[in-house]
């Protein structure tokens, strides 16, 4: 297995992003912390987890809470011996739309808490790691710059941002053996509600890929459990493309 005897925290691993990269981690032989909000779904997902067969324990804790998120990796680094492997996928309140009609304090707040929630949890892995020397540290969504959608509001404009903090997290922990990457998917439509509502949405993903088809649930567990492992040990500082072709070409 790729990540046996690896320890992974997934912030967000509730959500239907979170959940896939848990069971991809999972899969590989990775012991998985699961944090979010809501124990439900959390406990949704770490069921899934163990009935494949996996290995899950979850806590319920707001990623804004710095204290909260230090204690947890605390409490993970201690009980398993360190932390290899941690992932942020919290979405905090994102604001669409076309700019001119979104609020200044809306666009605000909505992007501070993104981003503060993206530092507090990857600074709580970074402590741990830098002084074991090794670990990953993932981050979700991407930057393409050939990006041209209106109406994404603060969205594509908080991955940006995202990509701002990945590539100063790199080169900044790089020399303690730790690698910094992003996962780029250019949408995932499996992750939209099944319903008519977003068939326009989920199908104009397709419609942008090369191959004729998008990255699933299932390809980003797989992508990622893959960029945790020594195989991708040469790789740091960029962004891995999973979008079928949509982005960078």
């Amino acid at each position: 297995m790729l990540l046996e005897n690896r320890t992974a925290v997934i912030y967000g691993a509730g959500g239907t992003i979170g959940s896939a990269l848990a069971a991809g981690f999972a899969a590989e032989g990775a012991g998985c912390h699961l944090v979010g909000r809501t124990a439900a779904t959390l406990d949704a997902t770490a069921e899934k987890i163990r009935a494949d067969g996996g290995r899950a324990e979850t806590a319920v804790l707001d990623a804004l809470d710095a204290a909260a998120v230090d204690d947890h990796a605390d409490a993970v680094a201690r009980e398993t011996g360190g932390i290899d492997i941690s992932v942020n996928v919290i979405t905090l309140n994102s604001v669409f739309g076309p700019l001119v009609d979104i609020s200044v304090p809306d666009f605000a707040d909505s992007l501070s808490k993104f981003l503060t929630a993206q530092l507090i949890t990857t600074k709580a892995a970074a402590r741990h790691m830098i002084g074991q020397e090794s670990g990953v540290i993932l981050f979700f969504g991407g930057s393409d710059h050939a990006n041209k959608a209106p109406g994404l509001g603060n969205v594509q404009i908080s991955f940006d941002a995202l990509e701002g903090l990945r590539r100063q997290w790199a080169c900044e922990l790089a020399p303690h053996g730790i690698r910094v990457l992003t996962l780029l998917t250019g949408g995932i439509p499996e992750s939209f509600p099944d319903i008519p509502e977003t068939e326009p949405a989920r199908q104009s993903i397709v419609d942008a890929t090369m191959l004729g088809r998008a990255a699933t649930l299932s390809d980003i567990g797989h992508v990622a459990a893959f960029a945790a492992s020594d195989r991708a040990r040469s790789i740091t500082g960029t962004q891995i493309n999973i979008s079928c072709g949509a982005s960078g070409a």
